[in-house]
């Protein structure tokens, strides 16, 4: 198909509506768009409203971890992935899938972050906050 465009959201939970979370079904959807080999036709488009907490942090949560599960399955061994499963090695290939789960891919995102001049880890929420207190607050 030409193109796809793809709304992601989380069903409301106690702990917040809708801000996206960093989890299998998260992960599925990554790993199905590359395979598949179909990110430069999906576009994305996230849900991230939450009355309980700052917007704008919601917002980041639910960017960082699509791009976290978008990383995740782009750091799969495609290429082997595929010969195993045409070869009928079943079993090497959920070995292998079973190895990905640990590997540190924490390093590789923290080093992207890092050449990009974006705040590694949880350093984004202090630039949120002082945001917050510039700007937002100014609002109300």
């Amino acid at each position: 198909m030409p193109g796809l465009l793809l709304h992601v959201s989380r069903g409301v939970r106690w702990d917040s509506d809708h801000v996206v979370a960093l989890n299998d079904e998260l992960r599925s959807i990554a790993e199905e768009q590359v395979r598949g080999d179909a990110l430069d036709r999906t576009h994305i488009g996230l849900d991230y409203f939450d009355a309980s907490i700052n917007r704008i942090a919601a917002w980041v949560i639910g960017t960082r971890n699509v791009i976290k599960a978008l990383l995740l399955a782009l750091l799969e061994p495609r290429a082997t992935l595929r010969r195993m499963e045409l070869a009928g090695d079943y079993t090497g290939r959920l070995a292998l899938l079973e190895e990905l789960k640990t590997l540190p891919t924490g390093a590789v995102r923290d080093e992207y972050c890092r050449r990009q001049g974006v705040p590694v880890g949880a350093a984004w929420l202090d630039e949120v906050r002082a945001y917050e207190k510039a700007v937002l607050a100014r609002r109300a």
